[in-house]
């Protein structure tokens, strides 16, 4: 691994602007630091969710140091987990983020010290 590879980000949504506006801002916030890809909405452009998306979306936040994939509804994760079942698709490492990790990592920088 890379001394410049940094773990990537997956944002899965149904809907492709949301999942687009959500990954503008986390770019803007991180400074550009960090792959923070959308993988929203159908191949045809409709509310749902795409494991082609997905997975291009993977290849695109891989730098070398895996790839975290965060979901928003129930059949996003269904997608995701449908996807990483498949072994030999993907060949980077890739999580699927856990709600209580996300919630406590959030709470540990909500009270994390200001400069």
């Amino acid at each position: 691994m890379s001394l410049d590879a940094r773990v990537g980000i997956v944002l899965v949504s149904h809907s492709a602007g949301l999942a687009e506006g959500a990954a503008a801002l986390a770019a803007q916030i991180s400074g550009g630091t960090v792959a923070i890809i959308p993988a929203g909405g159908t191949d045809e452009g409709q509310l749902g969710t795409s494991a082609a998306k997905v997975q291009r979306a993977v290849k695109l936040a891989d730098s070398g140091a895996g790839v975290v994939i965060l979901p928003d509804l129930g059949s996003a994760v269904l997608t995701v987990r449908a996807l990483l079942g498949e072994a030999g698709e993907l060949t980077t490492p890739v999580e699927l983020a856990d709600m209580k990790t996300v919630l406590a990592a959030a709470e540990e920088a909500r009270h994390a010290r200001k400069l």
